[in-house]
């Protein structure tokens, strides 16, 4: 990292967003022929006749039309998918967003220097959070670097909403708020938000014009935990942040109603850097298992989250951390990012802090007392209430998988991703003997605000594959020829999603042009093998892939009877996490994540050419 800091001093974190290329609308007969191939595997051959008659249909009718005025729109936008996207995949959504729609990850400091161990957080806690901060000055003096696939830059927008970004909770629509500015831009808030049993305090994180130093954020941090556990408990307003959308922003406009200062504390901790949490739990952690962290920052207290917040920082009472981000403004790998580098710099300096202890003298915290009434009280505890009970059916699994990881599957010529993307597939149709149709994220960040493509995942391919996996008749050589047809389908995929040729924005964006006219919704969409084939965000399996660093991740199910399923990826290792609602009996995340690590070691075996 250090090195690469040091090469991108004459190369601004932001200055290529200029020259990147516009999202690309693909061609209509390339996305209508590539949606039928993804139906396929979920169609007898008559729904499939069907289908295919409804897709000729509207190629040839309403949905040239359609594509026109796409083509029309995306010539006046550099990203003619932003706005829509944002809108409907989350401002619009009205279900609690804190737990169906935030993402989750544990810091992997535990590892290495900062193994579980009470009484440790607050000075962990100083450091983690000091090397958080020092990553905003790089993103201030733009000296982070840009991310690149070879030499080709790729949109860095999304680590704008890093910092100081808070969604507002709307009637029938959510807003973002981005308070973030460079330093050639201008003034920024410096300060942090700190939550700590149902109480909420501020303090600034510069004083004089300089970062304050770990002993100094140890001397604020200790301030607040001992105050917090020598007085009452707060009322708890941020739990309000887990309650249905509409739900919140009326209770929102009742607080401001009480007090307009109630406003300026709600502005001071929507443009604060980040939200500091602390939980009271101690969540059990090893490098093999991850369950109970996940579910601890997934599931944890809500008066210490804000929900809407782009990033809270989470403490917990072993010295263990991690995060809980909304995921309106960003995807997830600009927490990886950061996560990576503060863990570098822990491993660096051995998780202490080597320089002065002295402290200068700064400001206490200041509290942030909300004035509440009855009915505000209510709305915390009716919110508290849907929250624990959404939260009490939701399991959790996440284990390393650590017989093999990307040395030996690239040894074998495999993509990685692809190899755990179908030991997926093979698991699911093991467990419910039917195909599982699935979402893998690809990103679009080659192209301006580019975020992300569906890759389905369920092919045509794969399910013969698996199909040839659980019969006993077919030989050797042919699971492995299906197996290796499967992966190079995939990769295909995966390429063309990330080159902007998928087409399931697409689709979205024909439906949308439609809404907007005030046309009818075309037959495509009200098709059944539609939503069976998981379109309109009804994948069963919600998968993605954290990356090939150390940081690991997870989120709830996208449907009740489905699955969520993040993984990352080392040299000597594959680390999963799975979640599942208990209250579906059909779906079972401990089960479907032993078979996933049986389908790798059967994976291996059809590679290894003794057999041929």
């Amino acid at each position: 990292m250090e090195n690469q800091l040091a090469k991108s001093v004459e190369e601004r974190t932001f200055q290529y967003q200029d020259s990147l290329p516009s999202l690309p609308v693909p061609s209509l007969e390339e996305s209508l022929k590539k949606y039928l191939e993804s139906v396929k595997p979920f169609a007898n051959d008559e729904e499939y006749k069907k289908t295919e008659e409804i897709v000729k249909k509207f190629q040839n009718g309403v949905g040239e039309k359609l594509h026109q005025k796409l083509l029309e729109r995306a010539k006046g936008k550099r990203n003619w998918l932003e706005e829509w996207w944002l809108n409907v995949a989350y401002l619009d959504v009205r279900i609690p967003s804190q737990l169906n729609v935030n993402f989750v990850g544990p810091s992997p400091h535990f590892e290495h220097y900062w193994p579980p161990k009470e009484g440790t957080h607050l000075e962990r806690g100083s450091i983690i959070l000091w090397h958080n901060l020092n990553y905003w000055q790089l993103l201030r003096t733009e000296k982070v670097p840009v991310d690149k696939v070879g030499n080709i830059p790729l949109d860095m927008n999304q680590f704008r909403m890093l910092f100081s970004t808070c969604k507002i909770p709307g009637i029938t629509r959510d807003s973002i708020i981005n308070y973030f500015k460079t330093e050639s831009e201008g003034h920024c808030p410096n300060h942090i938000a700190v939550l700590c049993r149902g109480r909420v305090f501020v303090f600034d994180v510069m004083h004089e014009g300089c970062l304050i130093t770990p002993p100094e954020l140890l001397r604020q941090l200790t301030y607040i935990y001992k105050k917090c556990h020598s007085e009452p408990d707060g009322p708890g307003v941020p739990a309000l942040t887990c309650e249905e959308r509409t739900q919140w922003a009326k209770a929102r406009e009742h607080l401001i109603s009480l007090n307009p200062q109630n406003l300026t504390f709600l502005e001071k901790i929507q443009s604060s850097l980040l939200v500091y949490s602390f939980e009271d739990g101690s969540p059990h952690v090893t490098p093999q298992n991850y369950s109970q962290v996940l579910e601890a920052l997934l599931v944890g207290d809500p008066v210490v989250r804000w929900g809407d917040k782009s990033y809270n920082l989470i403490s917990f009472s072993n010295g263990v951390f991690g995060s809980n981000c909304d995921h309106a403004p960003f995807d997830a790998m600009t927490m990886v990012s950061i996560g990576y580098y503060v863990d570098e710099k822990i491993l660096e300096t051995e998780g202490r802090w080597k320089g002065s202890e002295k402290g200068q003298d700064i400001p206490l915290p200041e509290e942030l007392v909300f004035t509440v009434d009855k009915k505000i009280l209510n709305d915390i505890n009716q919110a508290k209430a849907q929250y624990l009970k959404q939260a009490s059916d939701l399991q959790v699994v996440a284990y390393a998988f650590t017989s093999f990881g990307k040395k030996l599957t690239k040894k074998k010529m495999l993509h990685p991703d692809t190899f755990i993307q179908l030991a997926l597939q093979l698991a699911y149709y093991r467990l419910h003997g039917s195909p599982g149709c699935c979402y893998e994220t690809a990103m679009t960040r080659y192209f301006y605000h580019g975020r992300t493509e569906t890759v389905r995942s369920c092919t045509v391919e794969a399910i013969k594959w698996c199909q040839s996996m659980q019969d006993p008749s077919a030989s050797f050589l042919e699971k492995q020829q299906n197996m290796l047809q499967a992966f190079a389908k995939h990769n295909k995929m995966m390429k063309d999603c990330s080159a902007g040729k998928g087409f399931d924005r697409h689709l979205l964006g024909l439906l949308l042009i439609a809404k907007e006219e005030g046309l009818p919704v075309p037959e495509l969409f009200t098709d059944p093998l539609f939503s069976r084939s998981g379109g309109g965000g009804n994948f069963v399996l919600s998968t993605s892939l954290v990356g090939y660093l150390r940081v690991q991740g997870v989120v709830v199910p996208m449907v009740h009877n489905g699955y969520g399923f993040f993984y990352h990826i080392r040299d000597d290792r594959f680390v999963v996490a799975c979640t599942a609602w208990k209250s579906c009996l059909d779906t079972d995340a401990e089960k479907l994540v032993q078979l996933i690590f049986c389908s790798f070691h059967d994976m291996m075996q059809l590679m290894n050419t003794a057999h041929l």
